[in-house]
């Protein structure tokens, strides 16, 4: 198993929104990084995005022009998955949230890469046990739930499954330290700790606008101005997606066994009409630019 202070290079498989903000803040913590996508257009993408974010760091002098370059120096991109994988001593898995999908990434990871490497998820709401079934020894797997975005929030959930072992805990806590974030451990359960009580706050905003309590904007501010939340928690579903948002809910409600997270109507609603949020232009609020 890799030591902590031993870990010297990442690759994260996923180059979208969560995958590119998990390498600019890897690169930033001074690991080598090397970003992955099925999609090789979405890699030249999340680089340019990291240039722009790292560019608006800058002119805001939260950062100095040589970080900037050094976090630049530290990416590399990664067309294949082995070329990421081969020498990493930890890889990101960031896809979307589907088990499969996981698996499939891990398997191939655990065959073409480094031996011992920590194998971390960057999953809301999957098992880690689960996903860790893809690989012969899932001792060596692990939940790491970043925050959207994450150069900005501080927290990182660390998410234990049952074989997880005390070294790749160990490992994990020291790089999140180094990449300047807060981390909590919890133990594997459906929504874990954040997406479990995020979702539910969510949710029952969601029925509350159905119903007629208030509109979108003055729950959010009810929430914001009221109980000090950064954001609303409609205008927070809109961010994060529609689509992701329902998802989830459906799978807390079949796993956990509750009308708790059942979603509600206005939510399916609006996903099989396609407006899922920022991402489409409309969700609960409108994302045209121009206005």
């Amino acid at each position: 198993m890799i030591e902590p202070t031993k870990i010297a290079r990442v690759a994260v498989l996923g180059a979208g929104t969560m995958g590119h903000g998990i390498a600019q803040v890897s690169a930033a913590a001074g690991y080598t990084t090397f970003l992955h996508d099925v999609t090789p257009d979405l890699i030249d993408k999340g680089l340019e995005a990291i240039r722009a974010s790292l560019a608006r760091a800058v002119s805001k002098a939260k950062i100095s022009m040589e970080d900037q370059e050094h976090v630049l120096l530290k990416l590399k991109k990664a067309p294949a998955l082995a070329d990421a994988v081969a020498q990493a001593d930890v890889v990101i898995e960031a896809a979307p949230e589907k088990l499969d999908l996981k698996r499939a990434i891990f398997k191939e990871a655990a065959e073409k890469g480094k031996r011992g490497a920590i194998l971390a998820t960057n999953t809301s709401s999957l098992s880690i046990t689960a996903i860790a079934e893809a690989v012969p020894d899932p001792e060596r797997v692990v939940g790491t739930h970043f925050f959207n975005p994450p150069p900005v929030m501080k927290l990182l959930e660390i998410v234990r499954g049952e074989k997880t072992s005390d070294a790749t805990l160990a490992a994990v806590l020291e790089m999140g330290r180094r990449m300047g974030k807060e981390t909590i451990v919890v133990r594997d359960s459906p929504g874990f700790a954040t997406s479990r009580l995020g979702l539910a706050i969510g949710l029952e905003a969601m029925r509350m606008f159905e119903e007629g309590v208030a509109s979108a904007a003055d729950i959010d501010r009810a929430m914001e101005l009221g109980y000090n939340h950064p954001m609303g928690p409609l205008k927070l579903t809109d961010l994060v997606g529609l689509d992701v948002r329902l998802a989830i809910a459906e799978h807390l409600a079949r796993e956990l066994k509750t009308d708790r997270f059942l979603p509600p109507e206005v939510l399916k609603r609006m996903v099989s009409e396609g407006n899922l949020g920022k991402k489409s232009g409309r969700g609960f609020y409108s994302w045209d630019e121009k206005k």
